[in-house]
């Protein structure tokens, strides 16, 4: 591996709270930024609006859910960019509500972008980065798939899943100089929690040691050092950045 050229991060879900913050800071540490979106006329703003703040990314369009859609994204950055040696599975969404109340179609759309979407993302990655013998896949997950959460069986499901899908992973591309790390964020101030009512929010806080929300730029930053080439003996693990919530 070339230590000297600019590796190339592909973030999915890239114009979310979330995945702005992990673009930026990727940016800043030197990779070249492709953020992945599926909504056109948000991607349109976000990027106008990372240009205003001095950030030069290169954006992709598709659907994670559709495996020929990621298909054909992955090959278009290949191809006009360079191969993709780190995927950060950010994509994600949620339909919340007690399991017995849960439609299948509540179910399906979770699993369908929160879980298959890793598979669709990693799966079109995977072979180059072993031909390469170079790699990074970090998959973010969350404290709800370590503990589970009332109302969230489908999420949590996805998220726990996401984890057993880097274990196994890890395990088969080890030798292939390939890392795939995972992430569990507990409760994040983006504009999906902080719209939540105040009350509420509060009672969140509460139940955290450390007495706040996490930033995004702190799970942005364990993105960054995962993704690095100085990580290279971590491999398999799950990172819990929660503020003490969570802890086993």
């Amino acid at each position: 591996m070339d230590t000297n050229k600019k590796y190339v991060a592909l973030v999915t879900g890239g114009t979310g709270g979330l995945g702005t913050a992990i673009c930026k800071r990727l940016v800043k540490d030197g990779f070249h930024v492709v953020a992945n979106y599926n909504n056109q006329d948000k991607a349109e703003k976000w990027q106008a609006q990372m240009q205003n703040e001095g950030y030069k990314m290169d954006m992709y369009q598709a659907d994670v859910c559709d495996y020929g859609k990621v298909e054909a994204m992955v090959q278009h950055i290949e191809s006009e960019i360079g191969p993709i040696d780190v995927l950060v599975n950010n994509a994600g969404i949620t339909r919340d509500g007690q399991f017995r109340k849960m439609s299948m179609e509540d179910w399906d759309a979770v699993l369908q972008t929160n879980l298959y979407s890793v598979f669709n993302c990693t799966r079109n990655v995977i072979n180059q980065m072993i031909n390469r013998n170079y790699g990074r896949i970090i998959n973010i997950s969350s404290v709800n798939g370590q503990r589970g959460q009332f109302g969230q069986a489908n999420y949590s499901a996805a998220k726990a899943g996401m984890h057993g899908f880097t274990k196994t992973l890890a395990m088969e591309v080890a030798k292939k100089g390939i890392t795939v790390n995972t992430i569990s964020p507990g409760y994040i101030a983006t504009d999906m929690v902080m719209a939540v009512p105040e009350e509420h929010r509060n009672k969140i806080v509460a139940e955290i040691p450390v007495g706040r929300l996490g930033g995004t730029e702190e799970i942005a930053h364990l993105v960054s050092f995962l993704a690095s080439k100085e990580t290279s003996f971590i491999t398999g693990a799950n990172y819990a950045i929660n503020g003490g919530q969570h802890v086993y």
